[in-house]
């Protein structure tokens, strides 16, 4: 499959370099700026940009004529269905969402993707090609035909960051427990790693662990008399 990603930003990086080693001819560029002057040499299109760019890039792919009638174009924003992308019906052979959740913190390290969801959405060929990357990638494709993606984005956004908010807090109580600063993060890793493992396996309440999970109010006391001072 040729893949052509316009936006080099963390999420956009990530998916070049995961398709790349998995054997597609990918291309990646700035999504906004300095935008080709021949059509796109690709059979997948991913617009990997900020939301309110997804129109305005859209509408100047159409009248560059860069799409080839062949591609399907797919953005990569998880609040927005396939409808931002509309003005490209009929320039090229399908429109659709494709969004991986996924928190890509950064554009040289990329996450672990395995087993990772991509909403997908869209026009049945869009979606076909989405897919097919998708599973090449090791992610598991998914479609909820009436998500509510507002709802969808913010349960990935609260999960993604109050995680890291709370990991942020239990680096400090490492620190103020006499863990020196640098290690913290490195033990805090493993433990989020494990819980993701046990809610995608076990569920909840299943994946509770320790005192809170054994029902011992005294040792949950004491820890919160710590945290409180």
């Amino acid at each position: 499959m040729r893949v052509f990603i316009l936006g080099a930003g963390k999420v956009g990086r990530a998916i070049a370099t995961l398709a790349r080693k998995n054997g597609c001819s990918v291309t990646l560029r700035p999504g906004r700026k300095a935008l080709p002057r021949k059509p796109l040499a690709a059979d997948l299109v991913i617009l990997a940009v900020r939301d309110r760019h997804l129109g305005p890039l859209a509408e100047s792919l159409v009248q560059r004529h860069l799409v080839p009638p062949k591609a399907v174009v797919v953005h990569a924003a998880g609040s927005l269905g396939p409808e931002p992308l509309a003005v490209l019906r009929g320039h090229c052979a399908g429109v659709a969402q494709m969004h991986p959740m996924i928190s890509f913190a950064s554009t040289t390290f990329v996450p672990d993707l395995s087993r990772g969801h991509v909403h997908v959405r869209g026009d049945a060929v869009a979606e076909r090609a989405a897919r097919t990357l998708a599973r090449s990638i090791g992610m598991v494709p998914r479609t909820f035909p009436r998500l509510d993606t507002i709802g969808y984005h913010a349960s990935a956004g609260l999960v993604a960051n109050g995680a890291a908010a709370l990991a942020a807090s239990g680096v400090e109580l490492l620190v103020r427990s006499g863990v020196p600063r640098e290690d913290a993060p490195k033990m805090l890793g493993p433990l989020l790693r494990s819980v993701a493992e046990n809610v995608e396996h076990l569920g909840l309440p299943s994946a509770l662990t320790g005192p809170v999970r054994r029902g011992d109010p005294g040792a949950v006391a004491r820890h919160l008399t710590t945290i409180e001072a």
